[in-house]
């Protein structure tokens, strides 16, 4: 297992993001969201775009899970859709490239398949692959994911938006695949991160509970 993904075990990552209009948005601030999340004890950082990443890297050793949104109109798959998008986020200093490993539209065309081939080829780094199923997260890991996380669950037209984290997909997936399986999306509270641990997550994302 690559040794950057070991670091994550056990661990609560803090997904470091603001949404446009936010009065936080900027990677200063993100930047010392992150020092603040590693003070606290986050074992790595989830972050969103060049410099964002850039910042966040100058002042921080811990793994940065680097992604990079791009919106286009009609086209519902915008986190790291290529490679392009991936490579810019490497290069700004992300350790492991998380994607929307869905197979819903994209417009590159490029399948997630392809798209995690093409990183591990090109870019040299891991892949995480954000999923909202269990079909989803097994061809993800079949495909050559080095992690897969239940990011989407719940904000695709598959399926109920749960209160929490999807803690039955964390557990259907802990038994199915042989990667680590990462719990993201809805996590509230210590409670929610102890459930995620006990439903078999190597490693929890918390995002807006933190930060916001």
């Amino acid at each position: 297992m690559d040794p950057v993904i070991l670091k994550l075990k056990h661990g609560l990552i803090v997904s470091c993001q603001a949404r446009e209009g936010n009065p936080l948005r900027g990677a200063r601030f993100m930047a010392a969201f992150a020092r603040a999340a590693e003070l606290g004890g986050a074992v790595g950082i989830r972050a969103n775009g060049v410099a964002d990443i850039r910042a966040i890297r100058k002042i921080t050793s811990l793994p940065i899970l680097g992604i990079n949104k791009w919106r286009q109109a009609h086209w519902p798959v915008y986190i790291t859709p290529n490679l392009q998008a991936a490579r810019s986020v490497r290069q700004a200093g992300a350790d492991i490239i998380a994607i929307d490993a869905t197979h819903r539209p994209r417009r590159s065309g490029t399948s997630p398949e392809a798209l995690i081939d093409a990183i591990h080829s090109h870019l040299g780094c891991p892949v995480m692959a954000d999923i909202d199923s269990l079909e989803e997260g097994i061809a993800a890991a079949r495909a050559g994911a080095d992690l897969v996380a239940t990011t989407l669950s719940g904000y695709t037209e598959r399926g109920l938006t749960t209160p929490g984290p999807d803690l039955a997909l964390v557990r259907m997936l802990a038994q199915a695949v042989a990667v680590p399986v990462i719990c993201e999306g809805r996590i509230w509270s210590p409670q929610d991160v102890s459930a995620a641990f006990e439903a078999g997550a190597y490693a929890v994302v918390g995002g807006t509970a933190i930060t916001n």
